[in-house]
């Protein structure tokens, strides 16, 4: 076989003929068809990440305001049943510390000062959201009556709760006045 007749020979100055053509078109094809697959998969993954925060966004608030607001209603007749049913909300070490907090102060004093405590979320907003981590500030509303004062005290506070997604469900990790 002579150089001349060879599909695969370079002529005229360097040029790329014949099999060395078709190999190149398809590497470029490839690495077209490659690019293309990285820039969808990017944007697929981009796409349904964005739906998971605004699922997120529309699922934190209402879980946020009914825990928040059973963690900080109760009767002094049934503080020590009420309070612990909020727990079943709230994540590991922040349930800990809430059920040591209801059994070594708040039920206590509910008890001795007979306190009646409602509390009502008065707005919300979404700070943050993410699949599986949120932030939400509530404006609480706290009406009050006790046995040394029966006429209702009102009080404010904002709170940031930050809740964390365990096997479909959100739970408070955390709750910060501020």
């Amino acid at each position: 076989m002579n150089a001349a007749s060879s599909s695969d020979s370079v002529r005229d100055g360097g040029q790329v003929t014949g099999g060395r053509r078709r190999v190149v078109v398809a590497s470029a094809v490839a690495l077209v068809i490659v690019a293309l697959a990285a820039i969808c998969g990017v944007t697929g993954y981009k796409y349904w990440n964005d739906r998971k925060s605004e699922q997120a966004r529309t699922q934190v608030v209402p879980a946020a305001q009914r825990t928040v607001e059973a963690m900080f209603t109760y009767n002094f007749k049934t503080v020590d049943a009420e309070l612990p049913k909020a727990a079943d909300n709230l994540t590991g070490s922040f349930r800990d510390d809430y059920l040591k907090l209801i059994r070594e102060a708040i039920a206590p004093g509910a008890k001795e000062k007979e306190l009646n405590v409602q509390a009502t979320t008065q707005a919300s907003g979404v700070v943050s959201a993410e699949s599986a981590h949120a932030v939400v500030l509530l404006y609480l509303n706290q009406v009050t009556t006790s046995k040394d004062a029966p006429q209702a005290n009102i009080s404010t506070s904002r709170v940031k709760v930050s809740l964390d997604k365990d096997g479909g469900h959100w739970l408070v990790s955390a709750v910060t006045p501020i």
